[in-house]
């Protein structure tokens, strides 16, 4: 599987290193390959020094203006013109989303593929790994917005919350049939 994820180039505490560390073990034994926005730097750089350590492929997307940032020898880097075209390009390289702890691009990243699940657009699985409680305020507020009809599927078939690393491959592997 090729595992798009969305999370912070932020230096985070261990209670956000460590599980994000656990994924990307995960995903590089099971011989997947992360696709992710090319940092080199916080919690993307630990993401993909654990994918590549444990055999996985690493595909990065950076941007023009970030791409003094972005990761020397990772299998696959191509630089988008802009954060728009970033996206676009993550997600067509992409089976699947995880979206991990981070900040207001991670949020952007996130909104805009839930938008698309939404209006059909994308089948691709989407996974939202909620490290120590990160996002539990977002989860009430899309399950209100579930509530008050502000969704107009559920929301359930928009995203898969995970609490732990293990969990959300559980979730991929079975949702893409162990591509």
């Amino acid at each position: 599987m090729n595992i798009c994820v969305f999370l912070s180039a932020a230096d985070l505490a261990d209670r956000y290193t460590r599980p994000a560390r656990d994924f990307a073990e995960l995903l590089g034994k099971g011989g997947h390959s992360l696709v992710w926005g090319g940092s080199d730097s916080g919690l993307m750089k630990v993401v993909a020094d654990g994918v590549q350590e444990a055999g996985g492929r690493l595909v990065g997307v950076s941007v023009d203006f970030l791409s003094a940032k972005a990761r020397p020898g990772a299998d696959e880097m191509v630089i988008a013109r802009d954060l728009a075209e970033r996206k676009k390009l993550l997600l067509e390289k992409a089976d699947a989303v995880v979206i991990m702890v981070g900040g207001t691009g991670t949020l952007d990243e996130a909104t805009e593929i839930l938008e698309l699940k939404k209006h059909g657009r994308t089948r691709k699985p989407v996974v939202l790994l909620n490290t120590a409680g990160f996002y539990d305020g977002l989860k009430e507020q899309f399950r209100r917005m579930e509530d008050e009809g502000f969704l107009p599927r559920p929301l359930s078939d928009l995203v898969f919350f995970a609490d732990e690393p293990a969990g959300a491959m559980a979730y991929l592997e079975e949702a893409l049939g162990g591509r």
